[in-house]
């Protein structure tokens, strides 16, 4: 079968290669063509665009690049016409993709969305477009099944892909030696994939480096963007290092790690490495989002455990001060034992690996049984 998948973010293009993978394994013949990125494309499917060029944070932000939406949206529909496939798989990126399936279904198209958009945070009135537009929905949050149930709508529920993810990954032998550790503990610093998110948050985050000379930082970054860009916010900094695409490696011996909000949240988490949660935006559309966002907290690990377990530092809290305060806290013996077995709990309620697999089996039996 033909697939075409649109995945926007560094996070679509991990969980859009292990679904991949499956795809491939469960359907040998597959024709798989994406919108994505390197992850995607080492599986096997012929990437059209890289997701790299897609992604813009923040209401403001979105509205100063609408034209490029605009463009990449009608590029998007000439590829699937000129593809033919039969199933379009959405991976979360809702301000694109929910647009697409509400196109792709007028036109007669298979639609599955893969990793829900967070309308149970806001914007909760878009079940009814979700309703109307995707055939099948594939949750991988444990409490997502409930929420669309109140609107009668069965979705399936096929566990976290990041605990395959984090499962199978191959630590380098050499892990030592290529991240240039020394014998100091390591604090991660994990400041996001968009280049503006990164820009913010790096420069929070390293401005606690100096309290800390008994540990040393690595900085998570990734390749799309150059070292250079990195390295003018670090500035001459001693203390810190930069590991490209080396985030698992790096949270394998990390004591603790300040993470921007999003996926890399819980991934520190299923590391059972102590975090606290970071996140700014322009005031603009941080007060528009605070008036919009009905959820309680603004990380994956808090939302499912559905207490406050890791500390969040937002907007204004995020200063100098504040990081160095609960950096502090998480170093502390007392504080690391105590997460360790609350994480325990976390991954319990994640259930059991293999989310890939039981979507790549589902997506594939109900296409052979609703062949057009």
């Amino acid at each position: 079968m033909k697939y075409f998948i649109i995945a926007g973010e560094t996070s679509g293009d991990l969980h859009g290669s292990n679904l991949v993978k499956h795809l491939r394994i469960e359907d040998p013949e597959a024709s798989i063509t994406a919108w994505g990125g390197d992850l995607m494309q080492a599986q096997g499917a012929v990437i059209l665009k890289h997701y790299k060029e897609l992604s813009f944070m923040g209401f403001v932000e979105v509205l100063m690049n609408i034209f490029t939406i605009f463009k990449n949206f009608s590029v998007a529909k000439k590829q699937i016409i000129a593809n033919e496939p039969d199933v379009i798989i959405l991976i979360d990126f809702p301000g694109f993709n929910l647009r697409m399936a509400s196109w792709a279904k007028k036109k007669g198209y298979k639609v599955f969305y893969y990793i829900s958009p967070q309308i149970w945070a806001w914007k909760e009135n878009r079940v009814h477009k979700i309703k109307q537009c995707v055939d099948e929905m594939f949750v991988i949050l444990p409490f997502e099944k409930a929420f669309y149930q109140k609107y009668n709508y069965n979705v399936h529920y096929v566990g976290h892909p990041l605990l395959d993810a984090i499962h199978e990954r191959k630590l380098s032998q050499v892990i030592n030696e290529t991240l240039q550790i020394n014998d100091k503990p390591i604090i991660a610093l994990l400041p996001g994939s968009r280049k503006q998110e990164i820009s913010v948050m790096l420069a929070e985050m390293i401005a606690v480096c100096d309290s800390f000379p008994d540990h040393q930082f690595i900085v998570c970054g990734l390749d799309h963007h150059s070292p250079s860009f990195y390295q003018s916010i670090i500035g001459h900094k001693k203390n810190v290092s930069i590991a490209f695409n080396r985030t698992y490696d790096v949270l394998s011996v990390a004591t603790a790690a300040l993470v921007t909000s999003g996926t890399a949240t819980l991934e520190t988490a299923l590391f059972k490495v102590p975090e606290v949660v970071c996140y700014k935006g322009s005031r603009i559309s941080y007060e528009i989002g605070k008036r919009l966002i009905k959820v309680k907290y603004i990380s994956l690990v808090n939302l499912i455990i559905d207490k406050p377990l890791v500390t969040e530092l937002i907007q204004d809290e995020l200063n100098k001060d504040n990081l160095i305060l609960h950096l502090n806290r998480i170093l502390t013996p007392a504080h690391q034992s105590y997460l360790q077995q609350e994480y325990d709990a976390l991954i319990a309620l994640l259930g059991n690996r293999g989310a890939s697999s039981r979507c790549a089996v589902l997506m594939i039996d109900y296409l052979q049984h609703h062949k057009s």
